[in-house]
């Protein structure tokens, strides 16, 4: 398994980031874990409310333990909710299968972790997380 370091974190966060201010999106929280699921680095944009640390994580975590982007956890969600909602149970809760998780591959296709983005819409938050993610010079995958 390839690592994701803490530098390849900072520079998605800040493509990211830079996306947000770029396309004037609310404010944001994002959080990029490694393979492992453990936190790797976070931001929270001034203005976030109270529960979007908890969300980002959640579409990160739930893009990880799934392997599936968050996109295409929630088309699973609609077409079979009882299915979404069991693995959620047995995650204690901690997936959020909405758009704005994103798998972080390198070049030759290995997983290196994942990001989760939430404040503005969910195809925004999907937005920013790719750019980030391909600002650093990676593969995301969204599907």
């Amino acid at each position: 398994m390839a690592d994701l370091t803490l530098d390849t974190a900072r520079k998605i966060l800040d493509g990211a980031l830079a996306k947000v201010i770029e396309m004037k999106f609310k404010p944001m929280v994002i959080t990029v874990l490694d393979a492992r699921g453990c936190v790797k680095a976070t931001i929270a944009q001034d203005g976030t409310s109270l529960m979007r640390g908890e969300v980002a994580h959640g579409k990160a975590y739930g893009a990880l333990a799934m392997g599936l982007g968050s996109r295409a956890l929630f088309k699973r969600a609609e077409e079979q909710p009882f299915f979404i909602d069991a693995v959620n149970t047995m995650a204690r809760g901690a997936l959020i299968p909405v758009p704005g998780g994103v798998l972080i591959h390198d070049a030759s296709g290995s997983l290196l972790g994942a990001i989760g983005i939430s404040g503005d819409t969910s195809d925004n938050d999907e937005i920013a997380a790719v750019a980030g993610i391909e600002a650093a010079g990676l593969k995301a995958s969204t599907g």
